[in-house]
């Protein structure tokens, strides 16, 4: 028996989310976090969006096959999957907490807003402009590039689950972004142009298939937010670097 489909949660609305969006808004160079990026909670909308994911998990049966989680090891993408699981009275499946599954690390463009990077690491900016966002490195941190090499490196344990049939995953959406650009084999030019035309959601559902091991993947859901009241959806990028790609 071998993992047949992965399913794709990317966190709720974390208070880093409504900090970046409250300061880019505003015009600001810094987002006013007080927590490190592994510790930054849900908000209230986010704990609200994680209890809409769980009833949307147990009406897609998430149970009718073997199940294994895999989760980051960031507060925000735990306390998802806690509460999902909570509200839709599942146990918790056999769980993995992996640091491969971490958010991008934005080394010292962390906590700066777009305005921020331009007005006090010009340079960067040159060099983002000049590399482009997959594969520019802001010092200290991470391009989609190293990203999607540690994914590649978690995603070929998949292969090594046994009795497991379906994947959930709770990270971040880089993470989602890279999981989906490695099972498809997309590359630079093929990634940026689907990353131009699709964001993902906060507490939003992604579902990558496959006949059987060894064949190839195909997207069959990206990012779906139904199971969200409109006044639920948020579409956050967090602190991002790139302003071409929101």
């Amino acid at each position: 028996m071998a993992v047949q489909e992965i399913w794709l949660v990317r966190h709720g609305e974390s208070v880093a989310n409504v900090a970046a969006a409250r300061a880019e808004a505003a015009g600001e160079d810094l987002i006013d976090v007080p927590y490190r990026d592994a510790d930054v909670p849900l908000s209230p909308l986010g704990e609200d969006q994680s209890r809409s994911l769980g009833q949307e998990l147990v009406d897609r049966g998430i149970d009718d096959v073997p199940v294994a989680l895999w989760v980051s090891p960031y507060l925000r993408a735990q306390q998802t999957i806690e509460i999902a699981l909570a509200a839709a009275g599942q146990t918790e499946p056999p769980k993995r907490v992996d640091e491969r599954l971490r958010d991008r690390e934005l080394g010292v463009l962390d906590l700066h807003t777009l305005q921020g990077v331009r007005n006090r690491h010009p340079d960067e900016e040159r060099r983002r402009q000049w590399l482009g966002k997959f594969y520019h490195r802001p010092a200290g941190g991470e391009s989609w590039a190293d990203v999607m090499l540690r994914l590649r490196s978690a995603l070929a344990d998949v292969e090594r689950l046994e009795g497991t049939e379906r994947l959930v995953i709770a990270a971040h959406d880089a993470v989602v972004m890279m999981v989906v650009a490695v099972c498809l084999d997309l590359d630079e030019p093929a990634l940026m142009d689907f990353a131009r035309t699709h964001a993902v959601a906060n507490a939003s559902l992604t579902r990558v298939r496959r006949e059987h091991a060894g064949a190839p993947w195909m997207l069959e859901e990206f990012s779906s937010v139904e199971h969200l009241d409109d006044d639920e959806v948020t579409a956050h990028t967090g602190r991002k670097d790139d302003e071409d790609v929101r």
